[in-house]
């Protein structure tokens, strides 16, 4: 067990404030990915800033008819929200589709947001990993999975992105709202809030050292259908190969990059009047694989074909 301090927050900005001062602090709400990784560790944090009891769990109304779901909501209250359920079904859909029910009950929007990626070379500390300690290389290059990056990799990591939430989030054009460390509070599109990992693959977010999420916010649900795939090994407990989710015009990718995966050429080419096979063959032309994940790029087209069919046909 290695040492470390730990503080309740009373306050947003405070426990904002206090992870900004304390080098090496963590923010801890539900704990379902953090304390893993405390256990492995690879998380080694110095200050446990426990902002679990702050009352941020409320999913409120917003004036221009949308929702506003607080970042301490667990995922199994916002996925069972009746307002979230009959208007923003794709959202309910990920969320259900991630993890067991017992983590749902605990993990919390906030969390799931920022949560690490799953990739096995970053949990193994006897690995080389450059989100572990940058420059020390990318063990997974020539490790041969199946879960690896097929869009937005780099040689730094081809990690890819576990959460189900942020790929429906895309998909509606939610926007993250946050408190820095100097109490001033600001709204970040969903897709600004992630990055891919180029050189830096350490870095995995854009939001400045201490920065605490406070609330996702849902525009007005989307004229259209709403609908999330997710294709796995198993029908439980079980990581994505591959997801994909509509929401009106807008489509998001799930597994196949470091962030969630906003596929704009598929939506102009869809725009434009191409089948869904077209589509797929537009969004995909610069996949790439390691060999061992190449089936994926083939899975990929498939189904965002078979999804933008059905969509046509209906």
């Amino acid at each position: 067990m290695r040492p470390f301090t730990y503080e309740r927050a009373e306050s947003a900005a405070g426990a904002a404030k206090s992870a900004a001062e304390a080098p090496g602090a963590r923010f801890l709400a539900g704990g379902t990915n953090l304390l893993d990784l405390m256990k492995l560790e690879i998380e080694r944090p110095t200050h446990l800033i426990d902002v679990g009891r702050l009352p941020l769990a409320e999913i409120e109304e917003t004036a221009d008819g949308g929702l506003r779901i607080g970042a301490m909501a667990t995922n199994t209250a916002a996925a069972s929200d009746l307002r979230v359920r009959t208007r923003y079904p794709v959202l309910t859909h990920a969320l259900v589709a991630g993890a067991s029910a017992q983590l749902r009950n605990k993990a919390t929007v906030g969390g799931n947001l920022m949560q690490r990626t799953r990739c096995g070379y970053f949990y193994d500390a006897s690995k080389p990993c450059n989100k572990r300690e940058p420059g020390a290389g990318c063990s997974a290059l020539e490790g041969g999975g199946r879960g690896f990056a097929i869009l937005g990799a780099s040689e730094a990591c081809v990690a890819v992105s576990p959460s189900d939430m942020a790929v429906a989030l895309s998909a509606l054009a939610a926007s993250v709202e946050t408190v820095t460390p100097a109490g001033t509070v600001r709204t970040i599109p969903i897709d600004e809030v992630h990055r891919l990992p180029g050189d830096t693959p350490q870095i995995e977010t854009n939001l400045e050292p201490g920065e605490l999420v406070t609330a996702v916010v849902l525009p007005p649900p989307p004229e259209g259908r709403q609908e999330y795939r997710k294709v796995r090994d198993r029908a439980s407990y079980a990581g994505g190969l591959f997801s994909l989710a509509l929401a009106g015009e807008r489509m998001a990718l799930g597994a196949v990059a470091l962030k969630p995966w906003r596929a704009t050429k598929a939506e102009a080419a869809r725009a434009a009047g191409a089948s869904g096979a077209e589509a797929a063959e537009a969004e995909l032309a610069d996949a790439r694989g390691l060999g061992g994940n190449d089936f994926k790029i083939t899975l990929a087209r498939r189904v965002i074909a078979a999804a933008l069919e059905e969509g046509m046909d209906r």
